[in-house]
């Protein structure tokens, strides 16, 4: 039989084969030693993200806490509004049943010099008095007078027909 060298096998080529496997280096760059390495790898990224895993864990709980019961749906009829206090006592906010049946919320104070806003049934807008200052209802934005920034607005959620606040954007559109 002939190897690519196109000359016949010899019992020294046999030797060699053996000679490969007592070499230090293939000893210690085998494929067992590989593997050990690889899953000591993935072991040590698996345990090094367990932190953030945790965090993620109790966040999840602290959104729990920051839900607060604004009011039962059925005593909200549409084309109503109701003013609440969220996240805190002190911040007012106002939650609006439209005519189409959606929930609305946002902090009712005007985003030009923190006059309350009120909610408009007649033309579906939030109304600063103040200055005249209008809002759209769908998402919050200036659509009339001095304010310049939207109301910030909170995310609502319906649980057993009770109206829940759950989370407030600054910025959201």
């Amino acid at each position: 039989m002939k190897d690519k060298r196109n000359k016949p096998y010899t019992e020294s080529d046999m030797v060699n084969l053996v000679n490969n496997v007592n070499r230090q280096e293939d000893l210690r760059y085998n494929r067992r030693s590989f593997l050990k390495a690889a899953a000591g790898t993935s072991i040590a990224l698996g345990l090094s993200t367990l932190p953030f895993s945790v965090k993620a864990m109790v966040d999840t709980f602290e959104d729990e806490e920051n839900r607060q019961e604004i009011t039962k749906l059925a005593d909200l009829p549409k084309g109503s509004s109701i003013e609440f206090h969220y996240p805190t006592e002190e911040e007012s906010a106002l939650l609006v049943h439209t005519k189409a049946g959606e929930l609305k919320a946002y902090n009712n104070a005007c985003t030009h010099l923190m006059c309350p806003v009120f909610y408009e049934e007649k033309d579906e807008v939030l109304l600063c008095p103040c200055h005249k200052g209008y809002f759209d209802l769908n998402n919050g934005h200036p659509i009339a007078g001095p304010p310049q920034r939207e109301l910030p607005m909170i995310e609502v959620e319906v649980k057993n027909g009770t109206v829940y606040a759950v989370d407030r954007k600054y910025r959201h559109g």
